[in-house]
Parts: structure tokens; sequence; C-alpha cells
């Protein structure tokens, strides 16, 4: 098979898989945002929206899903997208190897989820196919309790999702749970806060190992590992009531979210150098946070 073939394979299965795990998660969210008890969750329970978009720049575009003010969920939102175009200069410059005026093709998945009770913890996960010159994956997943009896190494829904995780990761390569956990610690802490935004999970980039069906095989199951892990988490967390108290202490945790991915977060300058949607880029902003 000729190589322009080769490419057009992989990114077309690695896009049907990122599409197929985007319905089966809003799928999986819109379960748990019903079947939420009536007594703690009294609002009208809501679908997500899908919106396609179109790339302002190269080609390509995705499809963003928004589900907002729900009974469970704040806000949660997946989003697929698949694009293709000429690195600029900044953007080379992330990537070793790769120089500007390289064609890029690019596709993937990612969500965040803001649960309405501070005693459910807010999720992000992200998985993507990149091909230039070569192939990688990258991505992962890390939980965000609202508490801080939650946000330690030892609590229960740390441990249920780094266990998840660790899963995945050991069903394919037994050193890389150790090695993605610690660069998701390291990626995902606030300098200036002196903290990480949550209690992390995995993360990683470039991944290429040689061997592309390991690789997209390992990469699937970080997602599969998500809405197991998760699903666990929330169906447990959502029959417990919160306080005044917990609720401002929720407010005061989302704003490690907003100003990690404005200030540190390379996925959405990229997204949006890349001429990505402003609106599914920026989604991962909390619906109502406060500072102190």
């Amino acid at each position: 098979m000729k190589m322009d073939s080769v490419i057009d394979d992989r990114q077309s299965r690695a896009r049907s898989w990122f599409e197929g795990l985007r319905d089966r998660i809003c799928a999986g969210l819109e379960e748990l945002e019903r079947t939420a008890p009536l007594a703690l969750f009294p609002q009208p329970a809501k679908s997500f929206e899908l919106r396609p978009w179109s790339r302002d720049t190269g080609l390509g575009g995705g499809v963003g899903g928004f589900l907002q003010n729900g009974r469970l969920f704040e806000k949660a939102c997946v989003h697929t997208s698949t694009g293709q175009g000429k690195l600029t200069p900044e953007m080379a410059a992330t990537m070793p190897g790769v120089g500007p005026g390289q064609d890029y093709r690019a596709t993937s998945i990612s969500l965040i989820v803001h649960p309405r009770s501070p005693k459910v913890p807010t999720v992000h996960m992200n998985t993507r196919f990149f091909t230039t010159t070569d192939y990688w994956f990258g991505g992962g997943s890390d939980l965000t309790p609202m508490l801080p009896e939650d946000r330690r190494a030892d609590a229960p829904d740390t441990l249920l999702f780094h266990g998840a995780l660790r899963e995945a990761c050991d069903a394919h390569d037994p050193s890389w749970f150790a090695k993605y956990k610690a660069w998701c610690d390291d990626y995902f802490h606030l300098p200036h806060r002196g903290v990480t935004r949550g209690v992390g999970g995995i993360f990683y980039d470039r991944h290429n190992s040689g061997d592309f069906e390991r690789d997209f095989a390992f990469t699937q199951a970080v997602g599969a590992a998500f809405l197991k892990g998760y699903r666990a988490i929330v169906e447990s967390r959502m029959q417990q009531s919160w306080t005044d108290e917990d609720r401002a202490q929720q407010l005061a945790t989302r704003g490690l979210y907003v100003e990690f991915n404005l200030l540190y977060d390379r996925g959405t300058t990229f997204g949006l150098k890349a001429g990505g949607n402003v609106e599914t880029i920026l989604s991962s902003m909390p619906p109502v946070v406060t500072w102190d």
C-alpha cells in the first residue's frame, strides 16, 4: 500500500473511533443526567446538542457536543475534530523534527465535564492522532475533585480513576502507567500556584512505539478506561448531598481550570493557531467560577 493510502486509512480509522467514542460518551452522560436523584437534582434533564463546524484555515472541521445547564451536569462538552494544513513556524516549534510549512493531518476527541454537585469531580479527557512525516498519538485523562478531602492520592475516587487508567496501560506495556502518570502530574502543574490542577491521571504525547496497531489499541483503551472509571465515580457520588460551603469551594477550585487552560495548555494554543473552532476550544471553561 502506498504511503498516502496508509495515511488515509489510519486517519479514517482513528476518526471513526473518536466519533464513535463521542457518541457512546454522550449517551452515557445523558443516562446519568436522567437517572440522578430528583431530590438533589430537580432541574429538567438535558441532552447533548451536536453542532457541526468548519475550519477557518486549512481543511476540515468537526462536531461540538454541548450539554448545558443540566440536572447533574452544569456543563458537559464532548467534541471531535479532523483537519489538515501546513504547520506555521509557531506550531512547528512545539514539534521537534518538524519544520514550518510541513503538511499535517490530525483527528481527535476532547471532553470536559463540570458537574453541578461539588461532590462529583470534574473530569477532562482527550486523545488525538497526528501525522506529519511520521505519526503519533497523544492525550490522556485527569480528574479534578472539588473538595480538599478528595484531592488526595489515596482518596477512593483517585484510586478508582487511576486504577482504570493503569489497567489500560498495563494491557500494552506495564511501564507506561508510571511514566505517563508522572508526565500528567508535571503537565497539569500550575507553577504560579505551586499546585496541580487535580489528582491527575495520565498524559502522553508523541507516542509512537513503531507499531501503529499497538499504539492505536492503547489509545482506544484510554477512551474505554474513561468510560469505565468516571461513570463508576459519578454513580456513587451523585447520591450525596452538599452544603453551601461545598459549593463555594467548588467554584474556587474551578478557578484552577481557567488559569491552567488559558496560561499553559498546549492544546488550547494549538487549536486556536490552527484555525479551530473557538466555541469548542474554550468550552473547557467552567460555567460559574470565583476567585479570592
